[in-house]
C-alpha cells in the first residue's frame, strides 16, 4: 500500500522555505493587481476577448494573469 505523503504545515517548513513561500505570494498578488489595473485603463479595443471575463479569470492563479500578459493585450 502506497503512503501519503503528509501536507507540510507552516510550523514544519525551514525559514528558507517559509520564505520562498511569501515571496511568491506577494508576487502572485502584484502581479494580479498590475493586470488588473492594466486591464482596467486598456481600450476594450487593445484586449483579446471581452473584459469582462477577463478580470475574474484573474482569480485563477497563476494561469490567469499569465494568460492575460501572454495572450489577452493586443500590442
Amino acid at each position: 500500500m502506497a503512503h501519503k505523503k503528509a501536507k507540510k504545515n507552516w510550523s514544519d517548513m525551514t525559514p528558507t522555505q517559509k520564505r520562498v513561500v511569501v515571496a511568491a505570494g506577494i508576487a502572485e498578488v502584484a502581479l494580479t493587481t498590475w493586470c488588473l489595473r492594466d486591464l482596467k485603463q486598456r481600450p476594450a479595443t487593445m484586449v483579446r476577448g471581452p473584459k469582462a471575463l477577463w478580470a475574474p479569470a484573474m482569480s485563477v492563479q497563476p494561469v490567469g494573469p499569465i494568460a492575460y500578459l501572454v495572450w489577452g493585450r493586443r500590442r
